[in-house]
């Protein structure tokens, strides 16, 4: 039988996308990770799984396995449905599975995401070859950035996952500055996602993310959205310093606005097809629900 590498290559000279997923084939989730964070987003994704007409109900969720007060994580997340260790107090939807098996998890997944920390990928990756569907694109919701030893510059982690799947494999990213707890807390946030699947992927997939508290907007530029990901947390340490040092409020704001122009200067220079709308595109028309600040309940139930 053909490996899906093969059928990757094939696909990609014959000028096709393996993310152009047929319309027959429901959408079968695979969340990488399951800390914090990966717990928050499997509330959000399990919830709309359930309600979105072309996806499997079932989420799969892959553990690292560890036991808790004596019992795997993975029976308690499957039989409490909490993750009592990473996100207590927090309900995860019962169409959410916790496996322990990466493969079995993502196997046949049409959707990979990412949400776990960055220096476990190089371990992880090769075990996920061959296993997913052949149309399978990912969605990292990795911060930070790869550096490339040999051409002596940073690199994206959404382009170090793509190419370990192969030619035609495609990975966006969902980006924002959001705290777990306050997200699976329902407290009014946004996010961006950043992706090329192509239409109607990108919307479909915006929409697995999208919620009543967690406004997802879409843009296409994937390395200027992943980029702002990782280097907003630099800046954020600089306004931080001077909380410190017990400055005020001007030179917090002129941090901003060096850190900003720097983070543009950055982005451009280091990666292609860097747009600069990305910096300081609004939210008007891109799906984000404003009355999500007259404080509805928790995604948590």
């Amino acid at each position: 039988p053909f490996s899906m590498t093969f059928l990757r290559r094939v696909l990609c000279l014959a000028g096709l996308s393996m993310a152009a997923q047929p319309p027959s084939i429901p959408e079968k989730i695979c969340i990488v990770g399951s800390g914090n964070w990966g717990s928050t987003i499997a509330i959000m994704l399990g919830r709309n799984a359930a309600q979105h007409e072309r996806c499997a109900t079932r989420v799969d969720m892959w553990v690292h396995e560890e036991l808790v007060d004596g019992r795997n994580l993975t029976d308690i997340i499957n039989h409490d449905h909490e993750n009592v260790k990473y996100l207590p107090g927090h309900a995860i939807p019962d169409n959410v599975v916790a496996v322990p098996d990466l493969r079995k998890a993502a196997e046949g997944a049409t959707l990979l995401v990412f949400v776990l920390p960055h220096q476990f990928l190089p371990r992880l990756l090769p075990q996920l070859t061959g296993v997913v569907h052949p149309s399978c694109r990912g969605v990292s919701l990795i911060k930070g950035l790869d550096f490339d030893e040999t051409a002596r510059r940073p690199t994206l982690i959404s382009r170090s996952i793509a190419s370990s799947f192969g030619p035609g494999f495609r990975c966006g990213v969902l980006m924002g500055a959001n705290i777990a707890g306050e997200v699976a807390d329902g407290e009014p946030c946004e996010a961006t996602l950043a992706s090329r699947f192509g239409d109607p992927l990108d919307e479909r997939t915006r929409r697995l993310f999208h919620t009543p508290t967690f406004g997802v907007r879409h843009v296409d530029d994937v390395a200027g959205a992943e980029a702002c990901g990782a280097l907003k947390n630099v800046v954020a340490l600089g306004a931080g310093f001077v909380d410190g040092l017990g400055w005020g409020g001007n030179t917090k704001a002129a941090i901003l606005r060096v850190g900003l122009g720097e983070m543009v200067r950055f982005c451009q220079l280091f990666f292609d097809g860097v747009e600069e709308a990305t910096f300081f595109s609004e939210l008007r028309n891109s799906g984000f629900d404003h009355d999500l600040l007259q404080r509805p309940e928790s995604v948590s139930g």
